[in-house]
């Protein structure tokens, strides 16, 4: 598809989203949301890359929903585009590729939201973490959501009721983001993640994300129940006993996915 608020590109299995309206400081507008869906949906139906690589155009990451489109509409409208949003970020949970922010200058409601639901992120030193609805009278409930499911509470209530702006290093510390890295190591860092992560079989990859998401939740022996039925399925593929041959054998894995 034709893209006006994005860019979509690859190299060699990685595939690379790059927000691209600095204007708005990549807000979160309507399209831009229609936009990510359908790239992260393309992304899903090619298989044709293990990782994915969201960065951006510009000073900043993204600075969360475009708050023009915020006045003077009614509550369907609004309630759209929250359902729309919901729906993206759901999505990055559900791709089978493993999705990275790599993260430059500010993340903030929405962008921070959209970090929190990628499976990894890679900030700079500089980049400042945060959720300030609330100080213009919009809580971020959504970008809540992300948010209390990465951050231990006491710093997540932090972030919501005073809207205070934290530093990578503590968004490192308290599990938003994995690596802080200088901005001029940004991209490499992103790029040795997402190219470390390439090594693996996709069928792995899919089949661990997928069980990743669906035991988080479980209690203990529930989740032990279900990672049991898991390992056990895994095992019996191509790939599986591929990996475990070359490595009893000291040879490189020929990886099919299947």
């Amino acid at each position: 598809m034709d893209y006006k608020d994005i860019l979509v590109d690859t190299d060699g299995e990685i595939g690379i989203i790059t927000l691209n309206s600095p204007a708005t400081i990549n807000a979160l507008s309507k399209n831009m949301i229609a936009e990510l869906t359908g790239a992260f949906e393309d992304f899903r139906n090619q298989r044709s890359a293990k990782v994915i690589v969201i960065r951006a155009t510009g000073k900043h990451f993204c600075s969360g929903h475009n708050l023009r489109e915020m006045v003077g509409g009614d509550s369907s409208e609004y309630k759209s585009i929250f359902e729309q949003c919901s729906k993206m970020m759901i999505l990055i949970s559900e791709i089978p590729q493993i999705v990275i922010a790599q993260v430059h200058g500010i993340a903030t409601a929405g962008g921070c939201q959209l970090v929190a639901q990628c499976d990894l992120a890679v900030g700079t030193s500089t980049s400042r973490f945060g959720t300030p609805g609330v100080k213009i009278g919009l809580f971020c409930t959504t970008p809540m959501v992300a948010l209390t499911r990465v951050v231990g509470r006491k710093m997540a209530m932090e972030m919501l009721v005073t809207g205070r702006l934290i530093t990578a290093q503590e968004a490192m510390q308290h599990g938003l983001i994995n690596k802080v890295v200088e901005e001029s190591e940004l991209e490499n860092a992103a790029m040795e993640m997402a190219r470390s992560i390439c090594q693996a079989s996709p069928l792995t990859l899919s089949i661990g994300k997928n069980a990743f998401y669906n035991q988080i939740d479980m209690d203990r022996d529930k989740a032990y129940q279900y990672a049991t039925n898991v390992i056990t399925l895994n095992l019996m593929a191509e790939d599986a006993q591929e990996g475990i041959s070359c490595f009893l054998e000291k040879r490189k894995p020929v990886w099919k996915g299947r």
